[in-house]
């Protein structure tokens, strides 16, 4: 009879295997893309098998899921970590957006993952039930701010939360999908360190301005 500590052993070193495949996965796709990634070349990066990859994810396109179910799972976490409701409404929706602003800026392989399912119209994330119950914490955090600065008067706009994510999001999200693009055309990098504070300064005060009715004539 196989003892309760050797099972728990075999357990650890198949959920340790499983998510260095996500992590060596992650980073293939980030890279080549969904079409692009080679299962045989993960299990080479790997120094394992495709066979082995097949046996805990079933096929390239799970293995995708996996990843994009991964990448999105810590998007949420670091959303329900954040802590800016002790803050006045003005400064913390200023705060989120600077780090949501922090957040896209060290997740680059999360932004080229979103821009690759887009592509493919997120046909993979609807296959998905995973990411189907995960939910958006930030939504909730937004509200609570947005609901907080009208009852102050600091904000006069009628806006709901989905579209001040989508507007702080937009900003981060471009600075880093269109990085290469926007240096060909205009010639800034829009992520080299010189630019930094100034558009991560931007991005708050664009926020705070817009909910403070900065965009009526």
């Amino acid at each position: 009879m196989t003892s309760q500590p050797a099972t728990g052993e075999r357990r650890r070193d198949a959920d340790r295997t499983r998510a260095e495949i996500l992590e060596v996965a992650q980073r293939e796709f980030a890279r080549r893309g969904y079409a692009g990634a080679r299962v045989d070349e993960i299990a080479e990066l790997m120094r394992t098998t495709k066979r082995m990859i097949y046996y805990y994810f079933g096929s390239k396109e799970k293995l995708y899921i996996a990843v994009l179910e991964k990448a999105y799972s810590e998007v949420r976490a670091a959303e329900r970590d954040l802590d800016v409701e002790h803050l006045a409404p003005v400064e913390a929706i200023r705060t989120l957006a600077q780090l949501t602003f922090d957040h896209h800026e060290a997740h680059r392989d999360f932004i080229k993952l979103v821009a690759i399912e887009n592509i493919h119209g997120a046909e993979h994330i609807r296959k998905s039930q995973a990411l189907a119950n995960l939910g958006t914490p930030v939504l909730g955090v937004i509200e609570r701010i947005l609901e907080a600065g009208r009852a102050s008067g600091d904000f006069d706009t009628e806006a709901d939360a989905v579209d001040v994510h989508m507007m702080i999001s937009a900003f981060c999200f471009f600075r880093v999908a269109n990085q290469h693009t926007f240096g060909a055309l205009f010639g800034r990098d829009m992520a080299a360190p010189e630019h930094r504070d100034r558009l991560r300064r931007m991005v708050g005060e664009m926020t705070v301005a817009y909910l403070r009715g900065g965009h009526k004539p």
